[in-house]
């Protein structure tokens, strides 16, 4: 059910791309949510490096087989395929696998390994339950998703930056235990996440995991520019085509990327719509 382009799926043959969606319930389930957090890991295996992107959750691209929307409401409308079809076909990827978490699991993952160490501000420190000043502190699972989740100090843009600073930083205090600890964690959180990567493969990747290293961190796109229409209220890239080559050299080291006529097709559509260019 997932739509990739054939010419994208060979050009990107010895990548591997996971997208990671934090959707914003509390309740224990995977069902009806929009993807307020959505970050594409990729994966480069010959360098051993791992690539962050967050995805604006407001970014207004074209939802597969529906109309121009948020990219978050394509998880409302179907779920993991719908969105990774949408940012297959939005942003000429490949991405066929996926890790939802909701917030009960991301404070457990985090509670789990130890709670993560994090240098915040005076502002986000308001934010955060026990914490009064800034400073370097390690945050519980509660205090680390209150810390991702921050809104109204800034904007979307800086959140996802602190969404991804959780991410990594739970990464390096993972790489910190023992084989035996991490399969004891698989065995015990596993069951809270919902993904499409199977037990064994998850497993099989542990003690590999250790020479990798999260080299880039980055938000996407790079220009955006905001705009009202019909009361709501979205953030259409500046221009899609334009982002999308970027973000090919980005990841993926190809510079002047042509983008895909499917691309290029949406990209007028946006400009069409919003009149940005």
């Amino acid at each position: 059910d997932i739509e990739i382009n054939e010419k994208v799926e060979e050009k990107l043959t010895g990548y591997r791309n996971i997208a990671i969606f934090g959707i914003d319930t509390r309740d224990n389930t995977y069902e009806d949510s929009r993807s307020d957090c959505i970050v594409i890991a990729s994966i480069n295996h010959d360098k051993k490096e791992i690539k962050l992107v967050s995805v604006y959750r407001d970014t207004y691209l074209k939802i597969t087989g529906r109309s121009l929307d948020k990219v978050n409401h394509a998880y409302w409308y179907g779920g993991p395929a719908l969105s990774l079809s949408t940012l297959n076909t939005n942003l000429d990827l490949n991405i066929t696998e996926f890790v939802t978490v909701n917030f009960e699991a991301t404070k457990d993952i985090i509670d789990a390994i130890g709670g993560v160490e994090i240098t915040v501000t005076d502002a986000e420190a308001k934010r955060i339950p026990g914490l009064e000043k800034g400073g370097t502190y390690l945050l519980s699972g509660e205090q680390a998703l209150a810390y991702g989740r921050i809104r109204k100090i800034d904007n979307d843009y800086v959140r996802t930056e602190r969404m991804r600073t959780v991410i990594s930083t739970a990464f390096e205090k993972v790489k910190t235990k023992n084989i035996t600890e991490l399969n004891k964690l698989v065995d015990m959180l596993l069951p809270e996440v919902y993904t499409n990567i199977e037990e064994k493969e998850i497993i099989s990747l542990i003690p590999k995991m250790y020479s990798y290293k999260i080299t880039e961190s980055i938000g996407w796109p790079y220009e955006t520019k905001g705009i009202t229409l019909n009361g709501v209220w979205y953030g259409p890239p500046v221009n899609l085509e334009k982002n999308v080559s970027e973000l090919h050299e980005t990841l993926f080291g190809e510079e002047n990327y042509e983008t895909t006529s499917t691309v290029k097709e949406i990209s007028e559509k946006i400009i069409n719509k919003t009149g940005y260019r």
